[in-house]
């Protein structure tokens, strides 16, 4: 067992030291080291707002960036006016009108204009630090019940959706079929995330008992075509040691224990 896990994480760092270095692009070098930072999650749940995010990034700009605590992230959620009502069907989603989340203008303000959350990741680079958020795979099922269009393409939610493939926990989203309007919904998040200033991406419900493989590449390839450095974090774990060859060529880092 451990010569086994000696290879595999052998095996990591070879394919990590043999990709080329990308400029302004997604590389799973990004993440060579590990990423200090702070998640919501633990503190807020679903319910962080935009005043309790930036009092947390004001507190490590002061007292914990100079010892490179760096990434500040908006864990999930983000995209509910009324996280604190419980699940579906009482839940309200925002929503662009291509089908993807945006931040919900009530618990985050400087987004109400359209900005998405462009105000408050040039907040947090403005003390230093990056920003980052929290994303379940897959594409909402509001988007998929009304077809909306997916950006700049010929393509419709319902082209890009599996309605067959949802995560088990989270109700919020379908599974993207491994096909090009699923590509295509893929890039159009990345290309939204890059315009906003986004440096870290938590995708979820990805990488622990489904092991979600089309996904998963179909991410770093939009990422990659992005052309802003996204760091691609999998969730939850363990990721198993068997898909070590992988895993290492696709995200930026993943979790390698158990979410509980």
């Amino acid at each position: 067992m451990r010569r086994a896990f000696l290879e595999a994480m052998l095996l990591l760092v070879l394919s990590q030291l043999s990709l080329p270095a990308q400029q302004g692009a997604f590389s799973p070098r990004l993440a060579f080291t590990l990423p200090m930072g702070w998640n919501s999650w633990d503190s807020y749940g679903l319910t962080i707002t935009q005043a309790e995010y930036k009092a947390n990034a004001a507190w490590m700009a002061e007292h914990l960036k100079a010892f490179g605590w760096q990434y500040e992230v908006v864990d999930e959620g983000w995209y509910l006016r009324n996280p604190e009502s419980g699940r579906k069907p009482t839940w309200q989603f925002t929503l662009d009108g291509e089908g993807r989340f945006v931040p919900a203008p009530n618990r985050f303000p400087s987004t109400a204009n359209g900005s998405g959350f462009k105000p408050l990741a040039d907040h947090a680079h403005s003390l230093g630090l990056k920003f980052g958020i929290h994303l379940i795979r897959g594409i909402p099922r509001e988007a998929v019940t009304k077809n909306l269009a997916i950006a700049d393409t010929s393509y419709h939610a319902a082209d890009a959706a599996d309605p067959s493939d949802t995560c088990y926990w989270n109700p919020d989203t379908y599974g993207v079929k491994n096909n090009p309007a699923g590509q295509a919904y893929y890039d159009s998040l990345a290309h939204l995330y890059a315009g906003r200033g986004l440096d870290f991406i938590k995708a979820d419900c990805i990488s622990s008992l489904a092991y979600k493989t089309d996904e998963i590449h179909m991410i770093s390839a939009a990422l990659r075509k992005a052309g802003r450095p996204i760091v691609l974090s999998l969730s939850p774990g363990p990721t198993s040691l068997a898909l070590a060859a992988d895993v290492s060529q696709q995200p930026s880092m993943w979790r390698i224990s158990a979410a509980f």
